[in-house]
């Protein structure tokens, strides 16, 4: 089975020979998703799934974002994952349509504070967590997701058993055990995309991340999963997948190019497919004094898929309006575009956003629809009530593999979104724990201690 190569190459690759470079990018993306976490922890959403796994009453070693106690590994992981994905700023994978870190964060951060594991190994388990996220969504090809399911949630229990696993250092056998409970877990629909979308696609990140430390767990106590769940017969990718599915993305170059040096860190807090209107719009503003009432109309031609699935021009709620390109288009023109603070609840009904929203049209761009789902770029107009038209395209946004994030930009949005729950100095707190993570061969105990304080 392909799977089990990829499985056995990751299981094989010890921490002292990953290049320096990658454990700076997990670096990154643990920095990122606590970040996210932490600001996620004060959303309804995360204070309900947070308030739940408290009431437990469950003794343990993993940290839940934003208490000072912990729980069980598995339900910190749900709560954590839950509030990692919670509003839309956490990292994705280009090409696999999925959230890696809000997943594997959580799962691998998790696994390390139960047993006690050396930062190294956190990170060796992220770096791993986002390669299987990456290579199963991109197995899992895009029909599922264009039939309705979340990416995230398909491939997230895989990623999520992987990184436990190997940061509990189980053996090879026991995890590939762990996976094939852990697909069973497989789910999630985007019921969420149109009208009221509730909260749930929030707690997709949290159940899959909670469905790898779970089947670890499991695992490690003799509870047997089948070996072939991820390609073989019945396994996920024939199940999910259906019947465009690409075997070969599970173990094609191993080793040559691994998917935590090009993870997309976001800028905005919105769907991916909406970023490049939100880069172009900003551009655009940027260059142009453009007042809100000045605007006639805004068209955005970009991918069927945005068309179809991010067209909601009346959304009821921050789930849709995070996931309306009208309403993006909206923030950005009259907003801080980079700002999570316009899709808080209270401020869904500014009516200077609904305006543009009102005035924006959507169109399906040959050019831009035959680049998905590789880039989710999008070519934008502005016309203003004088006739003048300022346009610009984009088609890999900000914080993309084409256009990073610097190391310095990824600290300043952490310090932004954890300062929503600590103050300066526990903030960075945080961030020297992060730092020292490949220094010492200590376990991971400052970092919890830095996240509980």
């Amino acid at each position: 089975m392909r799977f089990t190569r990829l499985l056995e190459y990751l299981h094989a690759m010890p921490a002292s020979e990953i290049p320096s470079a990658l454990l700076d990018s997990a670096r990154i993306a643990l920095l990122d998703n606590l970040g996210c976490g932490l600001f996620g922890a004060r959303q309804e959403w995360g204070r309900i799934v947070t308030d739940l796994v408290r009431d437990e009453r469950s003794q343990g070693a993993a940290s839940v974002y934003g208490s000072a106690s912990g729980c069980a590994p598995a339900r910190a992981a749900l709560a954590n994952g839950t509030c990692t994905h919670g509003f839309e700023l956490d990292d994705i994978i280009l090409g696999a349509l999925s959230h890696p870190g809000a997943v594997v964060v959580p799962a691998a951060l998790a696994a390390a504070e139960s047993s006690q594991s050396s930062g190294v190994d956190l990170l060796r388990g992220i770096v791993a967590g986002y390669e299987v996220m990456a290579r199963v969504g991109a197995a899992l090809g895009h029909d599922h997701n264009n039939r309705g399911f979340h990416t995230t949630g398909v491939a997230g229990p895989v990623a999520s058993a992987v990184a436990a696993g190997l940061v509990m250092r189980l053996p090879v056998e026991t995890i590939l055990s762990a996976v094939g409970t852990a697909c069973s877990s497989a789910s999630g629909i985007k019921a969420f995309t149109q009208g009221t979308g509730g909260m749930v696609k929030r707690m997709h990140a949290g159940r899959a991340a909670e469905s790898g430390v779970l089947a670890c767990d499991l695992a490690k106590r003799g509870f047997a999963g089948p070996q072939g769940a991820v390609d073989g017969r019945f396994g996920l990718l024939e199940v999910i997948g259906g019947e465009h599915v690409y075997p070969q993305r599970i173990d094609a170059d191993l080793g040559h190019d691994f998917a935590i040096a090009r993870v997309w860190i976001k800028a905005y807090a919105c769907c991916g497919l909406i970023h490049s209107t939100m880069h172009a719009l900003e551009q655009i503003k940027s260059s142009h004094e453009i007042a809100p009432t000045a605007v006639r109309t805004v068209v955005v031609r970009t991918s069927k898929r945005a068309v179809e699935q991010n067209g909601d021009p009346d959304p009821q709620d921050t789930m849709t309006a995070q996931y309306s390109i009208p309403f993006c288009a909206g923030v950005a023109l009259t907003a801080d575009a980079r700002s999570p603070d316009p899709f808080m609840p209270e401020r869904l009904w500014d009516e200077r956003v609904r305006g543009i929203a009102a005035r924006t049209r959507l169109e399906i761009d040959p050019d831009m629809d035959a680049q998905y789902p590789a880039h989710f770029g999008a070519k934008v107009s502005v016309e203003l009530e004088s006739g003048v038209r300022h346009q610009c395209s984009v088609l890999d946004p900000h914080g993309t593999a084409s256009d990073p994030f610097t190391p310095a930009e990824a600290q300043a949005k952490f310090r932004t979104l954890a300062g929503a729950v600590k103050d300066a100095s526990g903030v960075e707190r945080i961030l020297a724990a992060v730092a020292a993570l490949d220094n010492t061969p200590a376990s991971v105990g400052a970092l919890s201690t830095a996240l509980r304080s």
